[in-house]
Parts: structure tokens; C-alpha cells; sequence
């Protein structure tokens, strides 16, 4: 008896799986049924839309739903459709922002008549496939555009990426794409990499930028993207050797240029920074930004010199820090980084002096008392130049906390004890993950 019962449930449990292995084939059907009635009648018959929907994605749920061509066929039509209808309520003022019922359903749209060219035995099937995927291209450029504004660049990249495929299926089939045109397809290429890069996807945007780079590209961001992406994956001999190949084929393009700037600052190629950042000045003059680097090259340079005892450079580089930071200065006046690079220099060449002083053989004859209040005076003065370009750099920043040290030094070294703790205490707030709410000199 119970061998009968064993051997009953096993019959019934066959026949649900077959019952719904025929579902799969019907739900299918029924969807296209009614996306049909929903195409004849859009007006009065909306919910029929939704029916195909429903059902589409329940016969795509089966074994015998997934392997039939026409039922992926069916689902690119329905979910195509479904986007056309959203697009359109969109055009009713008021609903622009209206949620889509398919996030991205254009590459929803695509991914299911891929699948089903993928597995179309018939001719017919290939053809609808690819009608489909000709009606939906357009859809996945704009909407990954429309993601990529959105800052949601993983969705823009698959986008993009599905663009190029159905690109290259339409070409395959003797079909019209809108990438046909050769500087559009380039221009989509390249928008994809781009894109990849930002959805940390370093693989596949080097890919694209590479497609792009051996087809002798005119576009001086794929030697940007492609240096970014081996510096960053640690192949810092081939960055450093794109970048150099860029520089030479587009030495007037200002992100390659500037790429080259931030590559020797992190080498700490200080003398080969000057020419190069006066080039960048040039390109973008009012870059206030540029000018206090240019400064902070000289100045690093000048610290260099006084090392070295090389009187001329020290001269030299400390002028010419000094006449770029004045030109920041004067271009931007409310920088807050401007003001406080001038009263750096000025302090840390006062610090210098401290040193030197300091090491001074002691000499109480009257000419070695003379030489030591020289040189005690000339550290007071230099501190002095510095102060108001630290004021003016606390003003404009009360929380900057390099301004707020230095201040608290030089009003120590003044003898304004009380000021010199108000900076301590501020430095504590800053130090503490604090603002400062006003500035002191305000």
C-alpha cells in the first residue's frame, strides 16, 4: 500500500512540473494577445498592457517560457512598449518626473530580444528580433544619458554598452543603426569608457579606450582615460608612457596638461613643474588655483636652495614665489589659500633666520652684538609681512588650522600672550572637529 502511495505522489508531482512546463507556452501567447488588444486600443485598453506584463514575465519564469524565442521576442515588444507609454505621460505637464514603471527599461527592452536572437531557430524570429532591437536603440542612448546626469553610472554604462551591441547586431543584419556615421559611433565609444570609468569599471572602459586609441583616435581624453586607469591599476610605467604620447600629439590640451602637472608634483619633479604650470596659466589665466601652485613650486624650490647654501637660487626662487603668489592675490583677493601661501613664505623664511640664529657663536664684542640684533630684527620684520596675510587668510577662514598655528605663534613671539591663547583655544575647536563660528579679526 504504500508503495501505491509513493508511486501516486510521484505521478502528480510529474504532472504539476508538466503542467507547468505548458503554462510557460500559453502565458506566453496569452501576453502577446494582449499586447495586441493594447496596441489596437490604447485609449480604452491600458490594463491589457498590464496583463502582458504580468504574464510575459510569468511564462519567463518556466524552463519551457526561457526557451522559446518568441516569448523573449514578446517581452522586448511588451517592455518597449511599456517605456513608449511612460515617455508619453512624461509629456503631460506636471509628469515629468513620473517614475518609470521599468527603471531602465529600454535595456530591460533589449536584454530580452538579445536573448531572443540568441536562441531563434526560425528566420522570422531573427527578423523580429531585430526590429525590435532597431525600435529600441534610440531609447538606450537617451535614457543612459538621462542616468548618466543622474549621477547613476552603473545604469548608464550598461545603457551605453547595450547601444554599442545592438550596434554591431544591426550592422550584422544588414540593418540601418543610428551609430552608423562613423564620428557618431567614436563619439558613443568613447561617452561608454567614459562612463565605465565612473561606475569603477577601469576593465572595461580600457577596453573601449583602447578600441579608440589603436583606430588612431583624435580625442585627447582616451590618452587621459587610459593614463588614469593604469596609474590606478599600478602600471605606472605604461601611464607615464601614454601620458608622455598624448602630451606630444595634443600639446595644447589642457587635461593632459594638467595630468602631466600633477604627475611630476607627485614625483616631486619641482624644476620640470615651473615651465609646465606657466603653460597651464596661459590656457586658463584665471585659475587662482594654478598661480598658488606655481608658488608653492618656487617656494618648495626656495627651501631647496636655502639647504644647499646657493644664495643666488634662494634670491631667485623666493622672488618668484613671492611675484606669482601676488598675482594670485590680486586676482582673487577673497582666496583664502592665496593669502596664506604669501604669509607662509614669509614665515618660513623668518623660521629659517630663527635657525641661523640660534646657531650664532655666542660673541659679546659690539660688532658681534650689532650683527645678532641685525639679524633678530630682520626675523621680527619678516614675521610682521607675514602677519597680514595670515589675518586676512583667517578672516576668510577661521578654521583653517595652519593659519590659526601661525597666527598663535607670531602673537606669542610679539608678546600679545592673551591673543596667542584665543588661537590656542581655537586650534583646540578645530582640533576637537569644531568650526570656529567668526573670525577673530572681524
Amino acid at each position: 500500500m504504500k508503495q501505491i502511495l509513493f508511486a501516486l505522489v510521484g505521478f502528480l508531482m510529474v504532472a504539476d512540473v508538466a503542467s507547468a512546463q505548458e503554462d510557460g507556452a500559453k502565458l506566453a501567447k496569452s501576453a502577446g494577445k494582449a499586447l495586441t488588444s493594447y496596441n489596437i486600443d490604447p485609449a480604452n485598453n491600458g490594463a491589457k498592457l498590464d496583463e502582458a506584463k504580468m504574464k510575459i514575465d510569468q511564462a519567463l519564469q518556466t524552463t519551457e517560457g526561457q526557451a522559446i524565442a518568441q516569448a523573449w521576442i514578446t517581452k522586448g515588444d511588451v517592455y518597449s512598449t511599456i517605456l513608449t507609454r511612460d515617455m508619453a505621460k512624461r509629456q503631460i505637464p506636471g509628469n515629468s518626473k513620473m517614475p518609470l514603471t521599468d527603471d531602465n527599461g529600454a535595456l530591460s527592452a533589449f536584454d530580452a530580444y538579445k536573448k531572443g536572437y540568441d536562441i531563434a531557430l526560425k528566420k522570422y524570429e531573427k527578423t523580429d528580433a531585430i526590429k525590435g532591437i532597431a525600435l529600441v536603440q534610440a531609447d538606450l542612448i537617451n535614457l543612459g544619458s538621462a542616468k548618466y546626469e543622474a549621477g547613476e553610472y552603473e545604469k548608464a554604462y550598461l545603457s551605453f554598452q547595450a547601444s554599442l551591441t545592438s550596434h554591431e547586431m544591426l550592422k550584422g543584419a544588414g540593418e540601418k543603426s543610428l551609430l552608423d556615421d562613423p564620428k557618431t559611433f567614436e563619439e558613443q565609444m568613447y561617452y561608454t569608457a567614459y562612463v565605465a570609468r565612473l561606475a569603477k569599471r577601469n576593465p572595461d572602459a580600457l577596453t573601449y579606450y583602447d578600441l579608440l586609441y589603436k583606430q588612431g583616435t583624435t580625442r585627447p581624453g582616451v590618452y587621459e582615460g587610459i593614463y588614469e586607469i593604469k596609474k590606478e591599476m599600478g602600471d605606472l610605467d605604461g601611464a607615464k608612457a601614454i601620458l608622455e604620447e598624448g602630451r606630444k600629439k595634443f600639446p595644447d590640451d589642457s587635461s593632459l596638461l594638467f595630468a602631466e602637472i600633477n604627475a611630476y608634483l607627485i614625483a616631486g619633479k619641482l624644476t620640470e613643474l615651473t615651465d609646465r604650470l606657466r603653460l597651464a596659466i596661459t590656457k586658463e589665466p584665471e585659475n587662482v588655483g594654478l598661480y598658488v601652485t606655481l608658488g608653492s613650486v618656487y617656494d618648495n624650490l626656495y627651501q631647496a636652495a636655502l639647504k644647499e647654501k646657493n644664495e643666488a637660487k634662494t634670491t631667485e626662487y623666493f622672488n618668484e614665489a613671492k611675484k606669482v603668489y601676488t598675482q594670485a592675490i590680486e586676482k582673487d583677493p577673497k582666496n583664502p589659500d592665496a593669502a596664506y601661501a604669501m604669509g607662509a613664505l614669509y614665515y618660513n623664511k623668518a623660521a629659517f633666520k630663527t635657525q641661523e640664529l640660534m646657531a650664532m657663536p655666542e660673541d659679546f664684542s659690539a660688532a658681534g652684538q650689532k650683527k645678532y640684533d641685525a639679524a633678530n630684527n630682520e626675523i621680527k620684520a619678516l614675521f610682521e609681512q607675514a602677519l597680514p596675510f595670515f589675518k586676512t587668510a583667517e578672516m576668510l577662514n577661521p578654521s583653517d588650522l595652519n593659519t590659526l598655528i601661525a597666527l598663535s605663534e607670531i602673537f606669542a613671539r610679539k608678546g600679545e600672550e592673551a591673543t596667542s591663547l584665543e588661537f590656542k583655544r581655537r586650534i583646540t575647536v578645530v582640533q576637537g572637529g569644531g568650526k570656529n563660528p567668526t573670525s577673530f579679526f572681524k
